[in-house]
């Protein structure tokens, strides 16, 4: 299960939308081994594409130095689709590669960038196998 504080999931979506049409991507990082997504850290579509999203080679490499330095691992990677259900496509599956992140997958398929509801689905993919899992926002983290 992926336990989200709302802002995060507002985040993720406003994200989302103001990207639209073109796929939105990001990280949120948290503390190596808490499992706990803390830090927002949204990312440029270097694709710029409405069906395929990557990031910049440069931008992650630096994203990941920093999440070392700051003893964090990426506990969400997050992207949109924009014409297709919030499932991860075969690309999606083939380019996963951080087996204990949630992978987060919001559609804006129905609302585009306006204020209509979204999917947001979150999925485990490891070694080519997807299973989604629940997501429960939270108004803040216990302690």
């Amino acid at each position: 299960m992926l336990t989200i504080t709302q802002e995060l999931y507002d985040r993720i979506v406003a994200h989302a939308r103001a990207d639209h049409p073109d796929e939105a991507c990001g990280v949120i990082a948290g503390p190596a081994g808490s499992g706990r997504p803390e830090r927002f850290i949204p990312m440029l579509n270097a694709a710029r594409s409405p069906t395929f999203y990557e990031f910049d080679s440069t931008d992650l490499l630096k994203l990941y130095r920093e999440m070392d330095d700051r003893d964090e691992e990426p506990v969400v990677i997050y992207h949109s689709h924009t014409a297709t259900e919030a499932y991860p496509s075969r690309t999606d599956i083939s380019l996963a590669n951080e087996p204990y992140a949630h992978y987060v997958l919001v559609s804006t398929a129905e609302c585009g960038n306006d204020e209509g509801p979204v999917s947001f689905r979150s999925f485990r993919i490891e070694a080519g196998e997807v299973t989604e899992e629940e997501v429960r926002t939270v108004p803040a983290y216990e302690n």
